[in-house]
């Protein structure tokens, strides 16, 4: 299988070029930089990278960035590496179709894996972007978002989306298959009026529903 072609989008051009040699040419190959997002649109064409790896200097340039960059080249994974991990950021990542949020200081590894499970349609946040959201005041329950008559089997998916688990992990957990996961996950997104996975998440953490793991909602912010 072909290496991914990378595009890099940072203001640093060192970590531009610390970050060519750290990832595994077997897996990806940078063959585009831009220090900005505006540079980055002039030298993309639909179709010409398989992910780009951006960063910006504030939320607003992040947001606009990220939907430029997915209008110019659509089914382009998009990944926001983030300097410091920060729920507005994030949230604003995620809201405007990134496919994962991943903190610069992290391993080259675990770097790689998260990028690795990116191309293969996960959507990858930080790990403690749940306790993030949590803390902030904005994550009280939202008017009119109440359940709308989710069966027991959405209400399971929707708890393993909470903990950051695959449909395969989940699959595994609830001993049915992928397909039948994906099913449910479909309808589940329908109910609650999200189109992804880390939106249905969100919208779960916002209304504080069920328990994770034994815990319920609030507990992942203690």
């Amino acid at each position: 299988m072909s290496p991914v072609s990378v595009m890099l989008v940072d203001s640093s051009t060192l970590f531009r070029q610390g970050l060519k040699h750290l990832l595994p040419s077997d897996d990806f190959k940078v063959v585009a930089e831009a220090s900005e997002w505006e540079e980055a649109l002039g030298k993309i064409e639909p179709g010409s990278v398989g992910l780009i790896l951006l960063d910006a200097p504030d939320t607003a340039s992040l947001r606009a960035g990220i939907q430029a960059l997915r209008e110019a080249t659509p089914g382009t994974r998009v990944v926001h590496l983030a300097n410091v991990i920060d729920a507005v950021r994030v949230l604003a990542a995620l809201e405007a179709g990134a496919d994962g949020c991943l903190s610069k200081d992290r391993s080259p590894e675990a770097l790689v894996q998260s990028l690795r499970l990116v191309m293969m349609g996960e959507k990858i946040m930080p790990p403690d972007v749940a306790a993030l959201i949590l803390r902030r005041p904005e994550a009280a329950p939202l008017p009119g978002r109440a359940p709308r008559g989710l069966s027991a089997r959405e209400m399971q998916i929707l708890q393993g989306l909470l903990r950051g688990h695959s449909n395969k992990m989940i699959a595994i957990e609830l001993n049915i298959t992928e397909a039948t996961v994906k099913v449910h996950l479909k309808s589940l997104l329908r109910k609650v009026g999200c189109s992804n996975r880390t939106q249905a998440a969100i919208w779960g953490m916002n209304n504080g529903i069920g328990s994770v793991g034994g815990r319920t909602a609030a507990d992942l912010a203690a």
